[in-house]
């Protein structure tokens, strides 16, 4: 690996916007040092601009880090102590797990249930059951907001309807989080590359913005959400590099 000068500053600049050093930015610093300056750009932005709190940043890395469709770990640890270390309490990022838990786990139904009305029209035109229709009251109480395709799982499957339901409502009120930070928490889950839920974007970008969040909170919300896709290189750099020297020992 080269030490110039321009290289070694590079180096100690992302150490001291990233906290870290990683086996894939010596890959990068070695092969393709412009690109590894665009990623302290594209990574550094959120924080420079400073619109959210900085243990409500952790909280969204948290979110995307941890949620099923990433299952990020080291990354996931590493957040939740440096959520910690700027203050954020324990029922504050058990908070976070469990409405991350809960915004995967609806998306497969929210999505699905309204394909679902869309295919069957009979099935959005079956009138609630009054049972059914007191658990959707409920739940719109807790929660402001009625997921898409929302009555065509209480028509269809009401024995998994409660169980649906009670998930989201829990999450939402099972911790300290203010409603706006929830709903920018379950934003980015939606809007993270790994499940790209237009409508739950949509939906929570709503109630988050209805909630008193600016403008820019939601951009900078979606900034660090798009920040895993880095993870492809935290893998493949790494896997590239031991696969040239297997190759050049191999020569």
């Amino acid at each position: 690996m080269t030490t110039s000068p321009e290289l070694q500053a590079l180096k100690q600049e992302v150490i001291r916007l990233r906290g870290y050093w990683h086996r894939f930015h010596d890959g990068l610093l070695a092969w393709c040092p412009s690109f590894l300056r665009a990623y302290l750009a594209f990574q550094s932005a959120p924080w420079r601009s400073g619109h959210l709190e900085p243990k409500v940043r952790e909280f969204i890395y948290i979110a995307v880090d941890g949620a099923v469709t990433h299952l990020y770990t080291s990354g996931l640890r590493r957040h939740m102590d440096d959520a910690l270390r700027l203050g954020a309490t324990r029922e504050e990022v058990l908070q976070v797990v469990l409405l991350t838990a809960s915004a995967a786990a609806q998306a497969t139904h929210e999505v699905g249930f309204a394909i679902l009305a869309e295919e069957c029209p009979e099935v959005a035109r079956r009138p609630l059951r009054p049972e059914m229709a007191r658990l959707k009251q409920a739940y719109v109480e807790a929660t402001g907001s009625w997921p898409e395709g929302g009555d065509a799982l209480l028509s269809v499957s009401p024995d998994f309807a409660e169980g649906f339901l009670a998930y989201r409502q829990t999450a939402m009120t099972a911790g300290p989080l203010s409603p706006k930070i929830r709903e920018l928490i379950l934003m980015a889950v939606n809007a993270a590359p790994t499940l790209l839920n237009r409508e739950g974007v949509r939906r929570h970008m709503r109630l988050a913005l209805g909630h008193g969040a600016a403008p820019e909170e939601i951009g900078e919300t979606l900034q660090l959400a798009s920040a895993i896709a880095v993870h492809v290189c935290t893998y493949a750099v790494p896997a590239l590099m031991d696969a040239v020297a297997d190759a050049g020992k191999a020569g």
